[in-house]
C-alpha cells in the first residue's frame, strides 16, 4: 500500500466531514484512510459512523493531546507514507494522490505546499517553500505537515514526543531534516487546503515558548543569534536570498550590492 492518509480530530464535526469528502474522493485509490476522534462530544463519533464504510480504521476515545491521538494513528498505519490530513484541512483537488503517484518518490520526505483561502477576502496564497531545508528553516517556522508525506519507518524509532503540545512535528522534523539528514523532496504542487486559524494560532504564546525550547536542544546560544539575525528579513525574502547566495553569478552581483547599500549608509 502506497499512503495512509491519518486524520486527527476533536469537537470539529463540521470539518472532518470536509476531511472526510476531500479523501474518500479522491481518484488514486491505493490508500488507507485512518481517524483518530478524542471523544468528540458534538457527533463527531456519530458521523464517523455515517462513513463507516470508507475509512479503513476509527476510533473515537479520549486521548492525550494532538501529538498522542497522531501516534495511534502511525501505530495502525501500513501505508509506506503516511500524511496527516487533520480535521478541517482537505487534499486540494480529487487527484492529488493520483498526481503523486506518479511522481518518482524514493525520498524520506515529500513535501509540498499549502493553500491558504480566506473566505471573506476571497483571497488566497500558497505556502513559499525554500530551495532547500536546513536549520534556517525551523528557527522561528515550520512546513507544511499537511502537505507532507513521510516514509513510515522514519516513526519506527521516534514516534511525536507527546510532552509537547503545539510543536512536536517540528521537533520530528529538525530531528530528521537537519540532524539525521534524512532524503527530502521538494515538489512544486499544492496538496492541501488548510483551514485558518488551529490550535497553534489560538494559543501562540505556548507554541512560541515551546519551539524555542526545541530549538535551544540543538543549537547553542551563538548559533541562534545568528540564525535570527537573518530572520529580520521577512521569510520570503530570506528564502530568496538563500537561492541567490548558492547561484555564483547572483552572489557575485549581491556581494556589490550589499556593498553599495553598506557605503550609503555609512
Amino acid at each position: 500500500m502506497k499512503f495512509s492518509i491519518i486524520t486527527v480530530n476533536y469537537n470539529n464535526k463540521d470539518g472532518l466531514q470536509r476531511t472526510i469528502e476531500s479523501v474518500i474522493h479522491q481518484s488514486y485509490r491505493d490508500f488507507e484512510f485512518i481517524i483518530i476522534d478524542g471523544g468528540s462530544t458534538d457527533g463527531s463519533a456519530e458521523l464517523l459512523k455515517t462513513y463507516n464504510n470508507h475509512i479503513t480504521y476509527w476510533v473515537s476515545e479520549k486521548d492525550n493531546g494532538i501529538y498522542n491521538a497522531m501516534n495511534k494513528g502511525i501505530r495502525k498505519a501500513r501505508g509506506e507514507y503516511l500524511n496527516f490530513m487533520n480535521s478541517g484541512d482537505c487534499f486540494y483537488n480529487e487527484t492529488v494522490l493520483e498526481q503523486l503517484s506518479t511522481k518518482y518518490l524514493s525520498s524520506d520526505i515529500i513535501i509540498g505546499k499549502d493553500y491558504h483561502f480566506n473566505k471573506k477576502k476571497q483571497q488566497g496564497f500558497a505556502t513559499h517553500l525554500p530551495s532547500r531545508l536546513s536549520m534556517l528553516t525551523f528557527i522561528h517556522h515550520t512546513l507544511p505537515h499537511q502537505s507532507t508525506f513521510f516514509k513510515k519507518k522514519l516513526f519506527d524509532n521516534s514516534p511525536y514526543d507527546e510532552s509537547l503540545k503545539l510543536v512536536a512535528d517540528v521537533k520530528f522534523y529538525i530531528q530528521k531534516i537537519c540532524v539525521e539528514q534524512c532524503s527530502v523532496q521538494l515538489i512544486d504542487s499544492i496538496i492541501c487546503l488548510r483551514e485558518p486559524d488551529g490550535i497553534s494560532k489560538v494559543d501562540n504564546e505556548r507554541r512560541l515558548q515551546e519551539h524555542r525550547l526545541i530549538v535551544e536542544e540543538v543549537l547553542p546560544p551563538g548559533a541562534i543569534k545568528d540564525y535570527e539575525t537573518l530572520y529580520l528579513l521577512d521569510k520570503s525574502s530570506m528564502y530568496k536570498l538563500m537561492h541567490i547566495i548558492e547561484q555564483p553569478r547572483s552572489r557575485k552581483w549581491l556581494t556589490y550590492a550589499i556593498k553599495f547599500i553598506y557605503r550609503l549608509n555609512k
